[in-house]
């Protein structure tokens, strides 16, 4: 697989998922410039990747600070090929081709509970992608959304929301021991950006339980409704415990 002489902006490239990208985009002969609110993070992502990265500090909230960056790409290469932001979507149609990747996740394609806010804004990403892509593919511009289960990245340590939801709760609902190798996932992506896919969902277990999902909603909403039951005594027997 090769992706020589593209040019890619990535965003949350200071760790996980987006760090993982740059390197397999870097690995695959792109250049890329990683980007990231924290620019410290982003700077020690870029270090290691030598003469094809480079980093810049990205408030991805910022519309002017993102079209600047896009910008800044277009002026030192003359195109853009790959981005996480769909802002850069009126400049890949101007060139009449580039790849747009947004990275959503299980939650964006099926409903758990006491990550409601999670759920809504993955979800949103999942519809802002697929209807982005309805209107994008005719006019040579690739639109994918990346919807893994729980991928191996800071978020699963950040510490628990409201003493319920941490790694655990996400190994757990999802049925599996280990998280998901983020390098892995990014050349997942890579493939199937040369697939021109519009959806990919790991590991295979995940896209089972997508599938489960549409087949059954009703089985599906019971069996997480068991499991929200099942954390919450688990928290309360452990909380009697340390008193």
């Amino acid at each position: 697989m090769s992706f020589e002489g593209k040019q890619a902006i990535v965003t949350g490239a200071g760790s996980g998922i987006g760090a993982a990208l740059c390197r397999a985009l870097v690995s695959a002969g792109a250049t890329v410039v990683c980007t990231d609110i924290d620019g410290d993070a982003a700077e020690r992502t870029a270090a290691v990747l030598g003469a094809s990265a480079r980093s810049a500090r990205l408030d991805v909230t910022d519309a002017a600070a993102v079209q600047a960056a896009v910008d800044e790409v277009v002026y030192r290469a003359g195109r853009l090929v790959l981005h996480g932001v769909a802002a850069a979507y009126p400049l890949m149609v101007r060139q009449g081709h580039g790849h747009i990747i947004n990275t959503a996740s299980m939650a964006g394609l099926t409903a758990a509970g006491q990550i409601t806010s999670y759920v809504t804004t993955k979800h949103a990403v999942v519809g802002l992608s697929l209807a982005l892509r309805s209107e994008a593919v005719t006019r040579g511009v690739g639109v994918l959304v990346v919807c893994p289960s729980a991928v191996e990245t800071p978020i699963l340590d950040k510490g628990a929301v409201g003493g319920f939801v941490g790694r655990n709760y996400f190994l757990q609902g999802q049925g599996v021991r280990t998280a998901y190798n983020p390098d892995r996932l990014a050349r997942d992506t890579l493939r199937a950006i040369e697939k021109n896919k519009v959806l990919l969902v790991k590991p295979r277990l995940a896209r089972a339980q997508w599938l489960f999902a549409r087949l059954s909603p009703t089985l599906m909403q019971r069996m997480s409704i068991g499991f929200i039951e099942r954390q919450r005594a688990s928290q309360a027997t452990a909380r009697s415990e340390i008193r």
